[in-house]
C-alpha cells in the first residue's frame, strides 16, 4: 500500500475513532456529574499541593529565622543576669526586649503558617478520601455504560489496533507530521482537492501547485500545511 493511501486510512480510522470515543464519552447524568466531580477534585486536589508546598517553604524559612532570633535573645538574657553597672544593664534590659519583640514578630507569622498547614492537610485528607470514593463509584457505572455499548467499545478497539498497524508502516517523519496536524487542524491532517481547493482551509490552489500535485500524489497545502491529495489520481 502507498504512503498516500496508508495516510488517508489512517485519516479516516482518526475520524471514525474520533465519533466513538465522543459517543463513550456521552455519559448519562450520574455518570457525568461524578465525572465533572472527579476533574473538580482533581483541580483542587492540585492547587492545595502547591498551597502545602508553598507554605511549608514558608515554614522552614520562618522557624530558621526564629531560632536565630531564639538564640540571640538567650544571649541578650546571659547578659543582662551578668551584667552589674546599671546603665550597662539598663542598655542589657533594652536589648533584650528588643530580642524578644523580633523573635514575637517571627513567631506570630510562623504561627499562622502552621495553622494554615495543618487546615491544608484536613482539606487534602479529605478531598482524596472522597475522590476515592467518587472514582469507585465512577468505575462502576463506567463499567455498566460500557457494557451497553459493547459494540462500540470493540469497534474502538479494533480502530486502535488498526492505527498501531498503519503507525508502522508511515514513514516516521511524515507520521510526526501528521500527528502534529491532527493536534494544530483540529483533527483534520489529510485533506482531498475539492473543485480546486483545499479541502481543509478552502484555499484557491495554484495552477502550478495542482500540477505539481498530479506528478507527486500529494504535497503539504501552502497555506494550511495540511497533506493535500487529488481524489482523481487514486487508483
Amino acid at each position: 500500500m502507498s504512503q498516500l493511501s496508508l495516510l488517508i486510512e489512517l485519516q479516516t480510522v482518526h475520524d471514525n475513532l474520533h465519533v466513538i470515543q465522543r459517543d463513550l464519552s456521552a455519559f448519562p447524568p450520574d455518570l457525568a456529574a461524578l465525572d465533572s466531580e472527579l476533574k473538580m477534585l482533581a483541580k483542587k486536589l492540585e492547587e492545595t499541593g502547591r498551597a502545602l508546598v508553598s507554605s511549608r517553604t514558608q515554614q522552614a524559612s520562618l522557624a530558621t529565622n526564629l531560632a536565630a532570633a531564639q538564640k540571640q535573645e538567650d544571649l541578650s538574657k546571659a547578659a543582662v543576669k551578668e551584667t552589674k553597672q546599671k546603665t550597662q544593664f539598663t542598655l542589657a534590659i533594652r536589648e533584650l526586649d528588643d530580642r524578644q519583640r523580633q523573635k514575637a514578630s517571627i513567631a506570630r507569622p510562623l504561627k499562622d503558617v502552621e495553622t494554615r498547614i495543618e487546615a491544608l492537610e484536613r482539606a487534602e485528607v479529605e478531598m482524596r478520601a472522597r475522590q476515592a470514593e467518587a472514582q469507585r463509584q465512577f468505575d462502576e457505572l463506567r463499567a455498566v455504560f460500557l457494557s451497553e455499548h459493547e459494540n462500540q467499545v470493540e469497534a474502538e478497539r479494533r480502530l486502535q489496533a488498526r492505527r498501531a498497524e498503519i503507525a508502522v508502516e508511515v514513514d516516521p517523519a511524515v507520521l510526526v507530521k501528521f500527528d502534529r496536524l491532527l493536534q494544530q487542524r483540529q483533527g483534520r491532517a489529510v485533506v482531498s482537492v475539492d473543485k480546486g481547493s483545499c479541502g481543509g482551509c478552502r484555499t484557491r490552489l495554484r495552477t502550478p501547485f495542482l500540477a505539481q500535485l498530479r506528478e507527486e500524489k500529494n504535497l503539504y497545502c501552502e497555506s494550511c500545511q495540511r497533506i493535500l491529495y487529488d481524489p482523481a489520481q487514486l487508483p
